[in-house]
């Protein structure tokens, strides 16, 4: 019964938002079936409410919720998650849940220097989730962040060890290997990701990040001038990057990121009109966060700068960078 009830106090945020679904899609019907579940329950464990329930649980679905809808609600989550915790400050799940979004907004403040205030939530997370592979991989990542990279090494090495196959691991241990400059195991473990979920638009930019790496890799090593069978693959890096930074974009036409990645690999094979194309469709993306339209107009007013020979075009965009 305690099981059954906490189950139906976990679907709340759930049924609340089926609710508000159905009601601007004027399925009034539908809309009423969801309030009067979400009634129940409230009334069925004694709430003041007959439909509004103060309990951690819910808290911490909603911190998952306003998690998936992105950037915009990193805060808001951040703060759920937190009142949860202050019920239950050792509970393993709630615990996960707020190191993660702390980690997300460390990651999603791109200005100055690296963000550390996730270590000690991700800490606290792994310590009361041993065997979770999840949140070690990103207290790994963070590791390397703040130069600890042996220790989260480690961790990686861990959780390659306990796991076989797990995709969404798989993916932030290959990150892992690329920021190391470990490309061919990172592009090892991507491509094992990628047989099991091709149609991710992360793994896509990840593998093309990684082949944009060894491209930059060979033409330092010649002083920007490869001959040969460097220039050969150099152009073989490129067109691998290409393919796997407009298979991101296919499949997310949101990620903002992989746009620009896009635009300027076209840049640097010569296919200006491709690259012109699709940084023009990044400058009309709605809806992204303020640091996107940053980099956006960053990339776009350097390609204008060194490709296009425009000074009053950069110019304009990187002051649009500057206003962001």
């Amino acid at each position: 019964r305690e099981h059954s009830d906490e189950e139906e106090v976990r679907s709340l945020v759930t049924w609340g938002n089926y609710a508000w679904v159905y009601y601007h899609m004027d399925q009034l019907r539908e809309a009423q079936k969801y309030i009067d579940k979400v009634g129940n329950v409230c009334r069925k464990l004694s709430s003041p409410s007959d439909y509004r329930l103060e309990r951690p649980e819910i808290d911490c679905e909603k911190g998952w919720a306003l998690l998936k809808f992105g950037g915009k609600y990193y805060q808001k989550a951040k703060a759920a998650f937190e009142k949860a915790l202050e019920v239950e400050p050792d509970n393993p799940e709630f615990n996960i849940g707020y190191a993660i979004t702390v980690y997300r907004l460390d990651d999603s403040d791109r200005e100055g220097s690296v963000k550390s205030f996730s270590l000690g939530p991700l800490r606290k997370a792994v310590t009361l989730n041993p065997d979770n592979s999840y949140i070690k991989v990103f207290l790994a990542l963070k590791l390397q962040d703040v130069h600890a990279e042996a220790e989260g090494e480690k961790y990686i090495e861990e959780i390659l060890d306990q796991i076989s196959f797990q995709p969404y691991v798989l993916r932030y241990a290959a990150k892992f290997y690329r920021r190391k400059h470990s490309w061919d195991k990172a592009l090892e473990l991507l491509k094992k990701a990628l047989e099991a979920t091709p149609t991710s638009s992360f793994l896509h930019h990840q593998m093309g990040l990684c082949y944009r790496a060894r491209m930059i890799q060979i033409k330092k090593a010649t002083r920007n001038k490869p001959k040969g069978k460097d220039k050969l693959k150099v152009y073989e890096l490129i067109r691998s990057a290409i393919f796997h930074f407009k298979a991101a974009v296919e499949q997310d036409s949101m990620f903002a990121f992989a746009y620009t990645d896009l635009a300027n690999m076209y840049a640097e094979g010569g296919q200006y009109s491709n690259a012109e194309d699709i940084f023009q469709k990044a400058l009309c993306l709605g809806n992204i966060t303020d640091d996107h339209k940053h980099q956006i107009h960053y990339h776009y007013g350097r390609f204008q700068e060194f490709h296009c020979k425009s000074e009053n075009t950069a110019l304009h965009h990187y002051l649009e960078a500057l206003r962001v």
